[in-house]
């Protein structure tokens, strides 16, 4: 009788973790952003006539914990560039995204959270840019996604919390004047993962 009982406490606890699994899922993630740096709503306007030009790319990997309300810690390698009058600022950098999600409509989910973000290398029309003020920021993530099966595809708005100034002095020109780029990343990602 024992072991009846314990046998099937021990399926019972099983079977209620595979449940509490359901959902649960790694896998790899890749887009494109929209990118701009400092002010979004500012530069939307002039990249009207040019869109295509301060499109980026992000690769990574991704796992989710959960299933109606989850968990979604990423890794994600950025290239991103932003023109200012016409000379390109291109950024490199590892993001990780710690995203709290719900389930609101069938596939249809909501999340949000912080993204922490390492900057490995900036260039301004080929001078390499060597004084970011922060190497390393915090911003935040929010957006929609749609899962179906294995596949999921999101749009999300990321914003970096306070400004992060790089800083170049302009020797081309004989003048030596400083100037500095607001590197705080203000961009729309969208996304398609494929769970493993």
């Amino acid at each position: 009788m024992k072991k009846v009982v314990f046998t099937a406490t021990v399926c019972a606890i099983f079977g209620l973790s595979v449940n509490a699994q359901k959902g649960s899922s790694f896998g790899f993630k890749g887009g494109l952003n929209y990118s701009a740096n400092g002010d979004y709503f500012e530069s939307i306007g002039d990249n009207a006539q040019n869109p295509d030009r301060n499109i980026g790319y992000h690769v990574g990997l991704f796992g989710k914990i959960g299933d109606q309300i989850y968990f979604r810690p990423e890794l994600v390698y950025t290239a991103t560039k932003s023109d200012y009058n016409n000379d390109g600022f291109n950024i490199k950098k590892i993001d990780a995204p710690l995203l709290v999600g719900l389930k609101v409509l069938g596939p249809v989910s909501v999340f949000g959270g912080p993204s922490l973000q390492y900057i490995l290398d900036t260039e301004f029309e080929g001078i390499n840019i060597d004084s970011v003020e922060n190497e390393f920021s915090v911003g935040l993530n929010f957006g929609i996604g749609l899962n179906l099966n294995k596949i999921g595809i999101d749009l999300r708005y990321e914003r970096g919390f306070s400004n992060n100034e790089a800083t170049f002095i302009n020797n081309n020109l004989g003048t030596g004047i400083a100037s500095r780029i607001d590197t705080r990343p203000d961009q729309l990602i969208l996304s398609l993962s494929i769970a493993l």
